[in-house]
């Protein structure tokens, strides 16, 4: 009963074959399927038996059987009597051994007709061309969402920070960003994660100067059960793991202690760390991007930053212009801060009048693009519609007016004072004989600086 039920199955999976037929090693038709049979005009029991070339005109499967050698792909033209027409099929003829012996050939036909494989190469041109489309839109669309078109500006300065952070984007190096307040240095970050390759991995932002300082350690490392009185069951997962396999950026980096400095430089050297009360090290792999508004340098050299740290961290410096140093970019990116504030507050803002731009140039912008998003932001609300103009910004002229006075005052205090040095410097090369050794001790001051000094004033002596 078992052989009949197998032998039903194969007889049905023969049939469902295209075009199936079978020899054995003398070319005799041993088993031919229905739909081979209503192609060619034969019943299936009169073509068992029979020699192949009797049954199938042009047929190679009697040559196969001597060979041994496999046709895949061959192209093979036959009368089809239910169609009343030549077709053109794709035929594979298959040897059957037994012991390294050719005992028969199978062939079967991948496709009924050569124009299916027409209809499928237009098909696949078709699909060519819709691909050619779409990866057109998404050249497009990956344009636009291009991280780097988030960073509004033209000038030149600008373009070199965008080509600095294309080349070392996804690369693993720390970076760090300095500039000052309101440059938009999160911004710059912002852009070296998504273009890097671990932008579909977590992007962890943590502000040093945000946190209290004796919070800072847990909330950056993590803690474990029990580390210290009021810690949470089970611990919690610190800034760092979090951010594992991924970007951390460690904004106002400036702002964190020195003894969280240490654990911070073993992570970068030993990838690792160790949770608040924990023994048991996690590996750790995060590229880290750090931000500041303050000169780290000077910081090193009053031993409120650790030295090697700073080397650790400072792998790619990313120095972010200030605005007044870009003053290009401000039409560009008034135009940007006017589509969102519309956007946000129902006005109509067409644009900014040219004698509107030029008062922006003047300003010394020391709170930078910020500053001016405020800015554009409090003159669209009082404009509403049309076109800025200058009485829309009259807060702005009084205001560059009072900083012109100090700027006056400034300079002219430090003009006082380098008399005053000069004058100074002077009498002491003239009471010592023009030494310049004796004359730095008698202005207390060291010798190089003194050197400088002479050069800066250029005192002849």
């Amino acid at each position: 009963m078992e052989n009949l039920n197998i032998d039903s199955i194969m007889n049905e999976i023969f049939e469902t074959f295209c075009n199936l037929v079978v020899v054995d090693a003398n070319g005799i038709i041993v088993y031919m399927n229905k739909m081979y049979s209503n192609l060619l005009g034969v019943a299936q029991e009169d073509a068992v038996g029979k020699h192949v070339t009797e049954v199938i005109p042009n047929t190679r499967l009697h040559i196969v059987a001597k060979t041994g050698v496999e046709e895949i792909g061959s192209l093979m033209t036959l009368y089809d009597t239910t169609k009343g027409e030549d077709i053109t099929m794709v035929c594979n003829r298959i040897p059957i051994e037994e012991n390294q012996k050719v005992i028969g050939v199978v062939a079967v036909t991948t496709l009924r007709d050569i124009n299916e494989v027409e209809s499928l190469h237009q098909e696949i041109n078709r699909i060519k061309d819709e691909n050619k489309k779409y990866k057109k839109q998404l050249d497009i669309l990956k344009k636009n969402l291009n991280p780097l078109n988030k960073i509004i500006g033209k000038s030149e300065c600008i373009r070199d920070v965008k080509r600095t952070i294309e080349d070392y984007a996804k690369s693993n190096l720390p970076v760090l960003i300095t500039g000052e307040t309101g440059v938009g240095k999160e911004v710059f970050a912002n852009a070296i994660h998504q273009l890097s390759n671990r932008n579909m991995n977590n992007y962890v932002k943590i502000n040093c100067a945000a946190i209290p300082k004796d919070l800072l350690e847990s909330e950056l490392f993590g803690y474990v059960e029990g580390a210290f009185s009021g810690a949470a069951k089970g611990g919690k997962m610190g800034k760092f793991e979090l951010a594992n396999n991924g970007t951390i950026l460690l904004d106002e980096i400036g702002e964190m202690p020195l003894a969280l400095q240490v654990k911070l430089l073993r992570i970068l050297q030993e990838k690792e760390l160790e949770k608040v009360g924990g023994l048991k090290s996690i590996k750790l792999d995060v590229r880290i991007i750090c931000s500041t508004n303050q000169n780290i340098e000077d910081m090193v050299k009053n031993r409120t930053f650790r030295e090697d740290l700073y080397y650790r961290i400072n792998v790619i410096e990313l120095p972010i212009p200030p605005l007044r140093e870009r003053l290009d970019d401000i039409p560009l990116l008034c135009d940007f801060f006017i589509k969102r504030i519309n956007k946000e507050n129902d006005c109509r803002i067409e644009g900014v009048d040219q004698s509107v731009i030029e008062l922006l140039n003047q300003h010394s912008w020391p709170g930078n693009v910020r500053e001016l998003e405020h800015v554009v932001e409090r003159a669209t609300i009082l404009c509403k519609r049309g076109i800025i103009q200058l009485n829309h910004c009259d807060f702005l002229v009084a205001k560059i007016r009072r900083t012109s006075n100090v700027g006056i005052l400034e300079n002219t205090l430090r003009d006082k004072k380098s008399n005053f040095e000069k004058e100074a410097i002077i009498e002491a090369l003239k009471k010592t004989g023009g030494n310049k050794t004796k004359a730095a001790k008698l202005l207390n001051i060291d010798r190089s600086v003194l050197y400088n000094k002479i050069k800066k004033y250029n005192i002849e002596l």
